[in-house]
């Protein structure tokens, strides 16, 4: 049976980067599953690649379908932006996956798609890190958000407390001190765990 490998971790870790390097790798051989938002798509984002983007009309068509399989929404200072998983009927069970998505996330998945299928991938930084690099991002933003860039920084806290940590069963961590590290060791724990 194919593993969903679930990258996750607070904002500006380094998640989507680790992400895209992954799933290039030759050695794992690993399909993507895209989420989907109904947040607005950011520069240099494409449709289909880093998300699914829809609109809240979407969503509900959608959900009234039955086919969400875990989501969560953020009630940001632009106002709600869901994040949904949706059976889409392009997740194969003897297929192994990797996709981007928080402890909410895995753990819906882990419910729909059983524990033994689903393997965390949890990506830690040092939180002064974090903001730096979301700062630095932002600021490359045709309108840059910094108040819902503060609104995550400080959500993130609570959205990853050590309690829900632990309550989500994640007892490995990923430090991204060194990026090629970081993704090696990465490797390795897919390869032993496919």
């Amino acid at each position: 049976m194919g593993k969903i490998f679930c990258v996750m971790g607070k904002s500006s870790t380094g998640k989507d980067t680790i992400y895209k390097k992954i799933l290039d790798s030759s050695e794992l051989s690993l399909e993507r599953i895209v989420t989907y938002t109904t947040r607005p798509i950011r520069q240099g984002e494409k449709n289909g690649v880093e998300y699914y983007f829809t609109d809240e009309e979407g969503y509900r068509a959608l959900a009234d379908s039955g086919k969400i399989v875990e989501e969560r929404v953020y009630n940001t200072v632009h106002g709600p932006w869901r994040y949904f998983t949706v059976d889409d009927e392009n997740i194969s069970k003897d297929v192994d996956y990797i996709v981007i998505g928080t402890l909410e996330a895995y753990s819906g998945l882990k419910r729909y798609f059983g524990e033994d299928r689903v393997c965390p991938i949890f990506v830690s930084v040092d939180d002064g890190v974090r903001l730096q690099r979301a700062l630095d991002r932002e600021k490359q933003q045709e309108n840059p958000k910094y108040e819902e860039l503060c609104r995550r920084f400080l959500a993130d806290a609570a959205d990853f407390s050590a309690e829900k940590i632990a309550e989500a069963g994640i007892d490995r961590f990923f430090i991204n001190n060194d990026l090629q590290e970081c993704i090696a060791e990465i490797i390795d724990f897919i390869k032993a765990n496919k």
